[in-house]
């Protein structure tokens, strides 16, 4: 099985390649293709712009959490029924966390046999432009660079200098040339990206996006580079399980402050045999019957005031908990759980589920990969002191966390709660920063999924 593909990279992060890949998608869509889009690494926002621009879920590819053939077949799974697969990568070509590169955007291409654009700031640059090309195509003679997508160009005559200097020296092909527009910039915040969800104006520069790829990007150059691949190797058989019948009701809170949810992992919980029913504690004035509760990562600091008024949810929940409700909760969901979030010189009431409070910093209190261990209060079915690989970011930080307090998890790397620990404890409440990755080495979501249907047993006989 033929699929097409096309891996958009960049010399360095910060090269705009987020901004062209989402106008692809866009402009790919709005020919009427059925455009797939990927992401490389542990990402949220990011691919909640691609999805939105593609019509259709964007899908993380990550050598710490996944399994090579893993990848694979993912990949292989959701772009079968795609025209054209767009592959964003993160920081540079070659950037990784390995010496040797195995884990770099190079890497994935190359296991993934698909050809790279790179995207190259090009601002202040003329003849520069061709040994940055050239090195970048010495560097591994097995990357497959067919053609380049200059942005921020100053204007026309600098787009002519430009394509001559890369037409004389090298042998790539210039695909695009983007002109520097501030109104094409996506708002930052302090994780990257302001998520689409949230953005009131995201469709609107979305379109502007796809306005300026149309013009700009000879789109047409761009779908034959897909199709050119190097031979490609015969596609993994895709295994196909029958999902369990839904026997269990698990919410999931859903909405501006609350967005970060990997959409294979709300997949896995509909294979697992859950009925996910979507809340919205922005709107929703009562929890609804359930037998569990999801509330994954977000920015709950941008919306606590909102948060807090809405006191019946909050009284209600905590109620929840503390009759035993199995809950499970993600970094932003962690704080909202917690007693209350300072932010600046603000303070709002929360949960009160974790008797501690949070504190927004200025910079990162933990940020990367993150390797967890299960501690023996671990109150999921056991992963038997197998190592979890899974990710964090978060400006946040815990005071006055009680000395009695009860964790899941070892942290072996990264910060987690207080450095040492992570997964707080309370009845069948576990709160992390941690953010978990439903793969082959953590089936993290089976096994939530198990300990809520024992709640339900229990609770039921």
């Amino acid at each position: 099985m033929s699929v097409s593909r096309v891996f958009i990279s960049a010399a360095r992060k910060s090269s705009g390649k987020t901004s062209i890949s989402i106008g692809l998608c866009a402009a790919l869509h709005a020919r009427g293709l059925r455009v797939q889009p990927y992401k490389k690494g542990p990402d949220y926002i990011d691919p909640h712009w691609l999805a939105r621009a593609a019509g259709s879920h964007c899908y993380n590819l990550d050598f710490y959490t996944m399994e090579r053939d893993e990848i694979v077949e993912l990949f292989h799974r959701y772009s079968s029924a795609a025209d054209i697969s767009i592959i964003e990568g993160n920081k540079g070509l070659y950037d990784g966390l390995d010496l040797d590169g195995s884990n770099s955007n190079a890497a994935l291409a190359k296991l993934l046999d698909t050809p790279v654009v790179l995207v190259l700031d090009a601002r202040g640059m003329t003849r520069g432009i061709a040994p940055l090309i050239l090195g970048y195509q010495a560097f591994d003679e097995d990357i497959n660079i067919k053609g380049v997508i200059l942005n921020n160009l100053g204007g026309f005559r600098h787009e002519d200098k430009l394509r001559k200097v890369i037409e004389h020296y090298t042998d790539v092909h210039v695909i695009g040339a983007v002109h520097y527009n501030p109104e094409l910039d996506i708002e930052e915040r302090h994780l990257g990206l302001v998520p689409s969800h949230e953005d009131s104006a995201c469709l609107s520069k979305i379109k502007a996006l796809k306005d300026t790829i149309e013009k700009q990007v000879d789109l047409d150059a761009l779908l034959e580079v897909a199709h050119e691949h190097t031979a490609e190797k015969p596609a993994p058989a895709i295994q196909q399980v029958a999902a369990r019948q839904p026997d269990v009701n698990i919410g999931i809170v859903e909405n501006a402050a609350f967005g970060f949810y990997y959409p294979d992992d709300l997949e896995a919980f509909e294979q697992a045999g859950a009925n996910l029913i979507r809340i919205d504690n922005l709107v929703d004035t009562a929890l609804p019957p359930l037998d569990g509760l999801f509330i994954g990562g977000g920015f709950p600091e941008t919306h606590m005031s909102k948060l807090e008024s809405n006191e019946n949810f909050r009284r209600q929940l905590a109620q929840a908990i503390d009759n035993g409700l199995p809950v499970y909760a993600e970094c932003g969901g962690l704080m909202y759980l917690a007693r209350s979030i300072e932010w600046g010189k603000e303070k709002h009431d929360m949960v009160g589920a974790i008797p501690a409070d949070i504190v927004m910093e200025k910079k990162p209190q933990g940020r990367g990969y993150v390797q967890l261990r299960e501690t023996e209060d671990g109150i999921w079915p056991s992963t038997h002191g197998q190592t979890i690989a899974a990710h964090e970011f978060h400006y946040s930080r815990f005071i006055n966390l009680p000395k009695d307090a009860r964790f899941a998890f070892q942290v072996l790397r990264g910060t987690g709660i207080d450095g040492r620990h992570d997964g707080y404890i309370r009845n069948n409440m576990l709160a992390c920063y941690t953010h978990q990755r439903n793969t082959s080495n953590n089936n993290w979501v089976e096994r939530f999924v198990a300990f809520v249907r024992q709640y339900k047993t229990n609770r039921n006989s």
